[in-house]
């Protein structure tokens, strides 16, 4: 794994350790207002941020925006940030994307580190160095490509969170272990979600976390393998930013749980992913995450948000798909109506 990750066992030496590696004038700590009020207080008594800058933004991927980004280089500025600043991003993705954005692109880049309090952040949006906001309607729309100084994974943050929540993360540990082996995949499957042990979790987060430096260390630009990481987010982010649309978002790794469901649907018709595997991951998925409330009278709309990812070429909608659990295939389109079909299995199985 990647250095610049610590799986963290005592929070604060390992906090003592980011920052002494990350030369730094001045510490700026960047939080949303509920983990402000919930996670702030984990780290609040360590020495070494007594003296730090405090920025607050308004919570929820909403918020993911120029508006949240200006406010923060807006504080920055004020607060006398120089080029040798360090910020710190505490909070879940939206939290550490638009931080790390803002850190990127303050007077051309500032260091800084990214201790995640979700377990999503913990396994996707802190890892793998992107960053950005949502803009004109669309997920994570403006950005650049930037590692973190640090990334401290402490999963007694996790505490902080409600079942939706560690579920949404749980979601993206799914994948990475569709994306892996067979052993990962049916280890995630039999874990107790619902009563998680965390010690055990913070194991099986750390191994979700290799899977995504492994694969990003081989393609930081997205030029090939990484595409693998997007698995289930080609359909997962139009079910997001159509649920925006709605006025009722669906937290992310939920439309990523929705949207897995129909790429296994694909897998199955176009590269021979095995349906007996299709039906378990979708009965689980089923369980405890439910079905989005989508009609066939949505479907253009969804169609038409697909066609605005990032991975597609020449206007085609381009899919990430498993001919089997760890054995991917980059690069991949379909029709428009078997792209509806697998909307018509995620919607009635």
């Amino acid at each position: 794994m990647d250095n610049r990750v610590i799986i963290s066992s005592s929070l604060y030496q390992d906090l003592a350790i980011a920052i002494s590696e990350c030369s730094h004038d001045k510490i700026f700590v960047l939080t949303d207002n509920i983990t402000h009020e919930k996670c702030w207080p984990l780290v609040g008594n360590f020495i070494g941020l007594r003296h730090a800058h405090h920025i607050t933004i308004p919570c929820s991927d909403s918020h993911k925006d120029l508006a949240s980004l200006s406010a923060v280089w807006e504080s920055l500025s004020k607060e006398g940030a120089t080029r040798h600043s360090c910020l710190i991003c505490l909070g879940g993705g939206m939290v550490t994307d638009l931080g790390g954005f803002a850190a990127s692109t303050f007077k051309r880049g500032i260091n800084y580190i990214n201790i995640p309090t979700t377990l999503l952040a913990m396994v996707d949006a802190s890892v793998g160095g992107k960053t950005g906001i949502n803009f004109n309607g669309l997920k994570n729309e403006i950005g650049v490509f930037s590692d973190s100084q640090h990334v401290i994974i402490n999963t007694q943050f996790l505490n902080t969170l409600d079942q939706e929540n560690i579920l949404s993360g749980y979601a993206e540990m799914l994948k990475h272990g569709l994306i892996s082996s067979t052993k990962t995949w049916s280890e995630l499957l039999q874990f107790d979600i619902i009563n998680p042990d965390l010690s055990q979790l913070q194991s099986m987060v750390g191994s979700s976390v290799a899977v995504k430096q492994d694969i990003v260390s081989q393609d930081p630009y997205e030029k090939g393998i990484r595409k693998s990481l997007n698995f289930g987010h080609t359909i997962g982010h139009a079910l997001e930013s159509w649920s925006m649309h709605q006025n009722k978002p669906l937290l992310h790794g939920y439309a990523v749980a929705f949207g897995i469901i129909c790429e296994l649907y694909l897998s199955c018709i176009l590269t021979g992913f095995p349906k007996d595997k299709l039906h378990t991951t979708a009965k689980f998925i089923r369980e405890y995450y439910g079905i989005p409330r989508i009609t066939c009278e949505d479907y253009p709309a969804l169609l038409e948000f697909m066609t605005h990812d990032k991975k597609n070429i020449g206007g085609t909608i381009n899919f990430t798909l498993l001919e089997d659990v760890g054995k991917i295939r980059v690069n991949q389109t379909c029709s428009p109506e078997v792209i509806k079909e697998s909307l018509d299995f995620l919607r009635e199985g």
